[in-house]
């Protein structure tokens, strides 16, 4: 299982890239694992501001529908509107092609409660 170094996470399965006053958004290689083929991305909420623990949108695979939560606070700045045509692409690639959302970060001190790497492992080992 891929988990990068240079990426933060959260406990629902979630990264964020940061750079900036942008956080890249998407969801990691075990969720899009433990959630099989990915057939629908919907989210309609581009332009919002959202709090932490937000749905900002779904993800829907073959057997299931889960929903996206936001990592940290912030406006929802832009889509990846390539999961419109190719939702496969959460699958092949999570972490490049396969992000989701860029977030407009509200209050940088929210990323400190996030996870690094060796945290995320952990949380999957336990």
């Amino acid at each position: 299982m891929n988990i990068p170094a240079d990426l933060k996470y959260t406990s629902d399965h979630e990264w964020l890239r940061v750079d900036g006053d942008i956080a890249v958004v998407g969801i990691t290689d075990f969720a899009q694992g433990e959630l099989g083929d990915v057939v629908f991305v919907e989210i309609e909420t581009e332009g919002e501001s959202l709090e932490k623990g937000e749905t900002f949108g779904t993800v829907e695979a073959v057997k299931t529908v889960s929903d996206l939560f936001m990592p940290i606070g912030g406006e929802v700045a832009e889509l990846n509107e390539a999961l419109a045509d190719e939702p496969e692409l959460v699958n092949k690639d999570p972490y490049d092609k396969g992000w989701m959302i860029k977030i407009k970060v509200a209050d940088s001190s929210e990323l400190d409660f996030l996870m690094t790497e060796e945290a995320y492992q952990k949380m999957l080992e336990a």
